[in-house]
C-alpha cells in the first residue's frame, strides 16, 4: 500500500514552527513511500483520486515518533546498583568504585552477537509499539575495538529485522577503561576504532561523555577533530553532573545536539543558540537517579534553542523503553508543554539526528506515520502507561 490515501483523519502536522498544525478533516496521500499530500480533504489534488483509500474514522495522525538518544545494545542488568542508590549511594560514587558503566562493559564484552541482538530487539519492539519509527543507538559499552564494532554491527542488523530507521552513533569516549589513562585510551583504542567503524560505514554520528568522571573538554576536542576529519557530525553528553563547558564546545563544532544539560550555564546556552544545536532533554535519567537540578527549560525557550525529548534507554541511569513516558515526564517534571513534548519526539528529534526527511506531515517527507486512537494530541503526553497506538506506517507501509 505504498500509493494510498488515508481519509477522515485528524492531522497534527507540526509543519509550521509553532502550533500543532491541526487539520480536522484531513487527508494524507502516500506515493512511492513519501507523503504526497497532507491537508484538508477539500483541497486534495485530483491526481490522487485513483489511489486506494482507507478511512481512519477521525483518528489522530502524527509523524512517526523519533527516539533520538538511546543505548539499546548492551548485555546484563544493573538492578543491584538500583538497590545501592536507594540505600544512599550516588551514581558518581558507584562509578568511581568500579561499578556503573563498567559492569555493563564486562557483560557486553562477554555476550555473543545473538545475545546482544535478542536483548536489543526486545527493547526496540517496545518502542515500536508506541509509534516510534526512527531510533538512535549508541555504542560505548565495549571500550575495546572488537566490542565497539560488534555493537554497531548489531545496531545495523536491527534495521534488517524490523521496519525502523536506525541512526548509529559511535560513543567510544563513554568511559575510561580500568587500568588505562584517558589519552592512552583515545590513542590506542577509541580513535583507531572510530576510523575503522567509519571505513565500514557503521557510523552516522560521533558522541562523547564530557564530565568530571569521564572525558575533559580537551580530550573530547580530540575526538571531535577526528570526526570532522571523517566528515561525521557530532553530538555530546554535556553538563549532566557539572558544568564542564561541554555544551559550548559542542556548539563550537556545530554539533547536532547536546544532551542532558542539567548544569548548562548561560554561555553554553548562547553558544547552542548561535550554532543551532538542539538540546536533548532526558527526563528518564533525571527521574531514575533522583536528581534535583533541572535543565533550564525557560532559558532554552528564551534563547530560541530547540528542545528534543528521548528515553536515554540504558541499563544504568534510564532503563526505560517508553518514549510516551519520556514525554509525560518532560511535562510533569520539567514543565514542557504537550506541544513541546510532541515536537521534541518528532521534528526536533529529527533535527538532533541531522534528518530533514522525517518528523513532519508535509509533502516530500518519508511516510513514517503514527495513527492513534485519540483525536487530541495532548493525550499522548497526558496519559501514563498507556500507548493508544492504532497503527504504525513506516515508509508508506503499514506495520
Amino acid at each position: 500500500m505504498r500509493d494510498h490515501i488515508y481519509t477522515d483523519a485528524t492531522l497534527a502536522t507540526l509543519a509550521d514552527p509553532q502550533g500543532w498544525g491541526m487539520i480536522a478533516d484531513g487527508v494524507i496521500a502516500i506515493q512511492d513511500g513519501r507523503i504526497a499530500y497532507a491537508g484538508a480533504s477539500g483541497a486534495m489534488p485530483a491526481r490522487f483520486a485513483d489511489f486506494g483509500k482507507s478511512s481512519l474514522g477521525g483518528r489522530l495522525v502524527t509523524p512517526g515518533l523519533i527516539d533520538c538518544h538511546t543505548h539499546l545494545v548492551y548485555a546484563g542488568s544493573r538492578a543491584r546498583e538500583f538497590e545501592l542508590r536507594l540505600e544512599g549511594a550516588s551514581y558518581e560514587e558507584i562509578a568511581r568504585a568500579g561499578g556503573g558503566i563498567f559492569s555493563t562493559v564486562e557483560a557486553t564484552r562477554t555476550a555473543s552477537d545473538e545475545e546482544l541482538l535478542d536483548g536489543a530487539l526486545a527493547r526496540l519492539d517496545r518502542l515500536l509499539a508506541e509509534g516510534v519509527c526512527t531510533v538512535e543507538i549508541k555504542s560505548g559499552y565495549g571500550l575495546d575495538r572488537e566490542t565497539e564494532l560488534r555493537m554497531l554491527r548489531v545496531a545495523s542488523r536491527l534495521a534488517e529485522l524490523r521496519p525502523v530507521r536506525i541512526s548509529k552513533t559511535f560513543l567510544g569516549a563513554h568511559a575510561i577503561p580500568r587500568g588505562m589513562e584517558a589519552n592512552d585510551y583515545l590513542d590506542t583504542i577509541c580513535l583507531p576504532t572510530l576510523r575503522e567503524a567509519a571505513s565500514e560505514g557503521l557510523v552516522d554520528m560521533v558522541d562523547g561523555f564530557c564530565e568530571n568522571i569521564a572525558f575533559t573538554p580537551a580530550q573530547i576536542r580530540r575526538v571531535f577533530d577526528v570526526a570532522a576529519e571523517l566528515g561525521l557530525p557530532v553530538k555530546l553528553h554535556a553538563e549532566q553532573l557539572s558544568d564542564q563547558g561541554g555544551a559550548a564546545l559542542a556548539a563550537e563544532y556545530g554539533a547536532l545536539s547536546a544532551e542532558h544539560l542539567e548544569f548548562v550555564g548561560a554561555d553554553g546556552i548562547a553558544a547552542m543558540a548561535k550554532a543551532g544545536t538542539v538540546a536533548v532533554i532526558l527526563p528518564g535519567a533525571f527521574y531514575f537517579l533522583g536528581e534535583t537540578r533541572k535543565p533550564p527549560i525557560q532559558a532554552f525557550r528564551d534563547a530560541g534553542v530547540s528542545m528534543a525529548l528521548a528515553t536515554d534507554s540504558n541499563p544504568g541511569s534510564s532503563p526505560m523503553t517508553s518514549l510516551l513516558l519520556a514525554m509525560n515526564m518532560g511535562a510533569t517534571l520539567f514543565g514542557l508543554t504537550p506541544e513541546e513534548c510532541l515536537r521534541g519526539a518528532t521534528v526536533n528529534a529529527a533535527r538532533a539526528l541531522g534528518l530533514s526527511d522525517v518528523g513532519r506531515l508535509a509533502a516530500g517527507q518519508v511516510a513514517d506515520l503514527a495513527i492513534w486512537d485519540v483525536t487530541d494530541p495532548a493525550e499522548l503526553t497526558y496519559r501514563i502507561g498507556d500507548a493508544p497506538l492504532h497503527k504504525r506506517i513506516f515508509g508508506g507501509v503499514e506495520c
